[in-house]
């Protein structure tokens, strides 16, 4: 079945269908990762939007038990080629039927090269997937230039507070979105993890008396978090040790007077090099966001740049001044990408006081 990709300026690409058969008006992004597609497809901060692999081949190690939350949030996929066929000791399906199942839309069969080289010189724009061929690209258009994301942190947090045991420091992990490999990370360390929808008052984490609290990744625009940035920022004032990540540090950042932008075409993807600005040290990083915190609008009396990327020198982390707070914009969580930065997981730890981290 023929499938189009229509983008607002009025680009369009003709392939084949691949997925669930059902329209779909979204942001497309691009992910420079080779594999990993998996962990992509289930990453709640993809809500929103459809992805576009650059990688020519997705799907040859079909589906695997490494989702990273309960289901696919994403709007589509884009691939220059769905492989027909998978093989991977750990596969327990293809890639075709797992969109089906969760209801994904896709179009593959369009050279992805020359998209993601549109979307780099114009920057990000919003799309359709359809197999209608008789659309009309004056409405089409019309209609993704209306699209906006909206509050789609409250369409991927959970819906109740849970717990993952643990003997040692407890963490108080505020899901905006979070990816599973976060919480797994501080359990295998130890820690029981207690995991709390998006919207759930300061006052509540704060009486539950947390040796810390994890500020999670997500989607959309920070901006439009404004009752959750209310809630950080009393959580800011307390003296409980803070570590946050993607959609958490920019929140932090907004809830201490500093100030966010979207980026042209945004960071996606498994080797995005981040420098330590302390050390000089570089990590090679997993990354998923198109905004960024503007440095220029710190209060340096609050907040200072930590992490710059090498590639561009948006800022990628800050260390809060007089508090036990620090935030990444990249995944030190990686899943899929590299593993370099796993270790701010236990620097977070002996901010909380755990010895022989």
């Amino acid at each position: 079945m023929k499938s189009f990709l229509i983008l607002e300026d009025g680009t369009q690409f003709c392939g084949r269908h691949i997925g669930y058969e059902k329209e779909s008006i979204t942001e497309i992004v691009f992910n420079t990762s080779m594999t990993g597609y998996l962990e992509v497809l289930t990453d709640p901060s993809y809500a929103g939007q459809a992805v576009c692999m650059t990688y020519p081949l997705i799907g040859n190690y079909g589906v695997t038990p490494d989702m990273e939350s309960k289901k696919s949030f994403v709007d589509g996929l884009v691939v220059r080629e769905l492989s027909r066929t998978y093989s991977n000791f750990r596969a327990t399906g293809s890639l075709e039927d797992f969109l089906i199942e969760q209801k994904v839309p896709g179009i593959c069969g369009i050279d992805t090269r020359a998209l993601t080289k549109i979307l780099r010189d114009k920057g990000t724009m919003n799309g359709m997937i359809t197999t209608n061929a008789d659309f009309d690209i004056e409405d089409v258009r019309s209609r993704l230039l209306s699209y906006t994301t909206g509050d789609v942190v409250s369409k991927v947090t959970c819906d109740t507070k849970t717990v993952l045991s643990g003997s040692g420091k407890k963490v108080a992990l505020l899901d905006l979105g979070a990816k599973n490999n976060i919480s797994r990370e501080l359990n295998r360390r130890g820690c029981e993890v207690v995991i709390y929808p998006a919207h759930t008052p300061a006052s509540e984490i704060i009486a539950d008396k947390p040796d810390g609290i994890m500020l999670s990744n997500g989607p959309g625009d920070p901006k439009d978090c404004g009752s959750i940035i209310t809630e950080i920022k009393k959580l800011y004032d307390t003296d409980i040790p803070i570590f946050a990540i993607c959609l958490g540090h920019q929140l932090m950042a907004l809830a201490t007077g500093a100030d966010t932008h979207k980026m042209k075409y945004g960071h996606r993807g498994g080797n995005h090099p981040v420098r330590d600005i302390a050390t000089g040290r570089v990590y090679i990083s997993s990354q998923n966001h198109g905004y960024v915190v503007d440095t220029d609008t710190l209060n340096p009396s609050v907040a200072r740049p930590a992490y710059e990327n090498v590639n561009d020198g948006t800022n990628e982390g800050l260390e809060y001044c007089g508090k036990n707070i620090f935030t990444v914009q990249f995944h030190p969580e990686s899943c899929p990408g590299p593993l370099d930065s796993g270790e701010l997981f236990d620097k977070f730890l002996k901010m909380m006081g755990e010895k022989d981290v």
